[in-house]
């Protein structure tokens, strides 16, 4: 065994703390970070990837990014070990990571893996019997090294063998991240955007969502997961699901999304949003998608109009003479 290690590195506090510990113990490390299209750390900003990039680079330790493919999806699911509160499949994404990074070790030459677990943090992943059974499948058992809640374990390889000092590690246990923040004020961490991390997966909406897909469209595809987060989602009928705008920055992104089969209805005459619908149309469908864009208007118009296109076909404009309740469309909504 050497001193060489894989980190996972979130860009949270709990990975980032992790890391700067073994550096203090003279540790070799390759970070590897994580992403899907559900992370949720700094959706204002430039999210976890770039977080856990300034991270890596603030301590000059090594970065690969590795992005959650369809592979995590199918996993997501039907994940073998269940999901959490929403659609989350905590213990399985953590195996699926670990596996990944398991891979990678022999070409970093890497001996070991690093992460800012701290047990009984999270109640799905983070509990004694469970982060047991994560690291027995990913095939790392005594190999994961945990430097926040170590003492809370028996010593790993990395620590039997004198590589790390176990009296320099630490007993973190429980949800209080106030032992979190007087390390990083100790280290000189500072800049921590994300503490706890965020996964969209949780969301009670996003996993209503998620399901209905799974469900009523068994081909999704890549860009079909990333409308999930954009948008009201409508279940106009199981072959029809129309997703609306809620601002302009929305109504920008499903139409560049939208796929040359897919219909888009924008408005022509009033504020509104745009509709891309997703699935088999008739008239009396686009009819009611014109009724739709009218009642989520800002405006009072006599009359709605409507423009409904696709990049290979065009259609008469659709008019709408009654503004409807938004009410009225309530039992469609998906989340």
């Amino acid at each position: 065994m050497n001193r060489k290690a894989v980190a996972l590195l979130s860009g949270g506090l709990d990975s980032t703390l992790a890391v700067k510990m073994m550096i203090d113990q003279g540790i070799d490390m390759t970070a590897v970070h994580f992403t899907s299209v559900f992370c949720n750390c700094t959706p204002k900003t430039a999210g976890c990837k770039m977080q856990a990039r300034k991270v890596a680079e603030e301590f000059d330790v090594p970065i690969r990014v590795i992005h959650k493919g369809m592979d995590y999806i199918k996993i997501v699911e039907r994940p073998p070990h269940g999901h959490g509160s929403g659609m989350n499949p905590c213990i399985d994404c953590r195996i699926y990571m670990l596996r990944k990074v398991k891979e990678m070790m022999p070409e970093l030459e890497a001996s070991f893996v690093i992460t800012g677990e701290v047990l009984g943090q999270r109640p799905m992943s983070q509990q004694r019997h469970t982060i047991n059974l994560i690291e027995r499948e990913s095939g790392l058992t005594d190999l994961i090294l945990r430097p926040l809640s170590a003492l809370h374990f028996d010593p790993t390889r990395p620590e039997l063998e004198g590589i790390v000092d176990r009296e320099k590690l630490l007993a973190m246990s429980g949800r209080t991240r106030k032992p979190q923040f007087a390390l990083a004020a100790e280290l000189g961490v500072k800049d921590y955007p994300c503490p706890a991390g965020g996964c969209l997966l949780t969301d009670k909406v996003i996993a209503a969502r998620l399901r209905d897909l799974f469900t009523h469209q068994p081909d999704y595809t890549h860009t079909d997961l990333v409308l999930i987060t954009t948008g009201r989602h409508l279940r106009l009928r199981p072959g029809l699901k129309v997703i609306m705008g809620r601002i302009q920055e929305e109504n920008e992104r499903i139409t560049s999304l939208a796929g040359p089969e897919q219909f888009l209805f924008s408005p022509q005459n009033f504020r509104g949003p745009t509709a891309l619908a997703i699935g088999i149309l008739d008239d009396d469908d686009r009819r009611m998608i014109g009724e739709i864009i009218a009642a989520f208007s800002q405006d009072h118009e006599q009359v709605y109009t409507v423009r409904q296109r696709s990049s290979k076909i065009g259609f008469p404009m659709l008019t709408v003479t009654e503004k409807k309740p938004r009410e009225d469309y309530d039992l469609l909504r998906i989340g």
